[in-house]
């Protein structure tokens, strides 16, 4: 069922790396690594790690006959393994006997899993740095596109959509260090043995575990991680806040594509977006998929919060209860990233309904403007008393804001028509939003 929601809900790239196929590839590179680093060591063959690497290859495993297996076995290394074992002896009695010399399942399976996971976070990576590129054009072309800011839906003074293509970035430009952190410090390879102590590799476990992390290309960790999980919920963590933080872009948009606002629309194109009985729809799709993905990430995560309490140096059931979830935030977040990718490109943004959406309230989203230097004259308190009883006659009369304010006596003896009507300019009205821009724009995401 899955495929027939991998363009809405997936990233096909990434739902590869998560495959039966490269699941089992991913164990048996482990596998390989091992036999190869061991020969190094002096610890077996060299003829045998040959051996052992050349049958560690998809071909030589029965899928179909492996899967019933897994659930015999409670984890998928213990049927591969045995698979492994009869191939080899079939290439090469002799090396047959130090295939996964001294490991455990754990070591395969998490190994397996942070390989997986690294080349998701590479592509998500990748795929972020393109984000982040769209929405720094996106910020520069309508840094002066002036729009109403909102508060709790309702108009609060002017903004840019630049300035809200800006407060996007600033979230997801923390994501992209986020990640750059994982990459560099939280995959770690797994390898412990039985209990995690290495007993059965003497005087080599020290050299044998950095053989074995530099051949798989990740960071070899003080001490086996076999029942402390905090570097997956890390992952997953760093997962879920940026598929929240794509959510925030989702739910502005579509917010901002309701019929009565108008302002921003998702690129259109043949076959998006339409209803099935109503044919002027122009559904906001790209914002429901990534919201769909926002909504089911908190879930996922917390079941890796809850498995972290593990019993003593292999645990029992919660150890079993990561794989999923995990795997499923990493699919659906590259998902939700690749709909924010075609989103953004292409973004339709009407500058112009922006401006008349302006003066929906008749002028009371400069309401604020005519507080702050009122106050400056008469106090705080009286001025917000005063402005807030012309705003009620704004309400009663539909009178624009601005003409009971120039005819306003009280506001006559401290304002003049001049000053009056820079409040009521809605460039006047920005505050600092180019700086803040610029501030956003000069933060550069890491690269790798």
């Amino acid at each position: 069922m899955e495929s027939l929601f991998e363009s809405l809900f997936y990233k096909a790239e990434v739902n590869a790396l998560f495959s039966t196929e490269a699941y089992l590839s991913a164990m048996l590179r482990f596998e390989a690594a091992l036999a190869l680093a061991q020969a190094e060591q002096g610890m077996i063959p060299k003829a045998a790690a040959d051996s052992i690497t050349q049958c560690c290859i998809l071909d030589h495993i029965d899928i179909p006959s492996l899967i019933p297996a897994v659930g015999l076995a409670g984890n998928p290394n213990i049927p591969l393994i045995k698979q492994l074992t009869a191939a080899v002896k079939k290439f090469d009695p002799e090396a047959a006997k130090y295939v996964h010399l001294g490991a455990t399942s754990q070591d395969v399976i998490d190994t397996a899993l942070i390989l997986q996971v690294k080349a998701a976070l590479l592509l998500i990576q990748k795929d972020l740095e393109r984000l982040l590129n769209q929405l720094r054009q996106l910020a520069e072309t309508h840094r002066h596109s002036i729009m109403a800011g909102r508060s709790f839906l309702q108009h609060a003074r002017p903004v840019t959509f630049g300035f809200k293509v800006a407060i996007w970035m600033d979230g997801l430009i923390r994501s992209a260090q986020r990640i750059e952190q994982l990459l560099q410090h939280n995959l770690v390879v797994q390898f412990g043995g039985a209990v995690g102590t290495l007993a059965g590799f003497g005087e080599k476990a020290l050299p044998l575990a950095l053989t074995l992390a530099q051949k798989l290309d990740l960071v070899l960790p003080p001490i086996s991680w076999h029942t402390q999980r905090d570097r997956l919920l890390e992952v997953a963590s760093t997962l879920g806040i940026l598929t929240g933080n794509l959510g925030k872009i989702a739910k502005d948009i579509s917010l901002l594509m309701q019929t009565e606002v108008a302002e921003v629309f998702e690129p259109c194109g043949a076959g998006k977006g339409g209803s099935s009985t109503m044919p002027h729809k122009r559904n906001p799709v790209g914002c429901v998929a990534i919201l769909a993905a926002a909504q089911r990430s908190p879930a996922l995560i917390a079941t890796l919060f809850q498995s972290l309490p593990q019993d003593h140096e292999r645990a029992t059931g919660l150890w079993h209860a990561e794989w999923l979830p995990l795997v499923e935030l990493c699919k659906i977040t590259a998902g939700a990233l690749q709909q924010a990718l075609n989103m953004t490109d292409g973004l339709e943004v009407d500058t112009q309904r922006m401006l008349q959406n302006l003066e929906l309230t008749n002028g009371l989203i400069y309401a604020e403007n005519l507080s702050l230097a009122l106050a400056e004259k008469m106090g705080k308190a009286a001025a917000h008393e005063h402005v807030e009883g012309l705003c009620k006659q704004v309400a009663q009369t539909q009178t624009h804001l601005k003409i009971l304010a120039t005819a306003d006596p009280v506001v006559g003896k401290h304002l003049s028509s001049t000053i009056i009507e820079q409040l009521f300019d809605p460039v006047n009205s920005l505050g600092d939003c180019d700086r803040l821009i610029d501030a956003v724009l000069d933060i550069r995401p890491p690269k790798r």
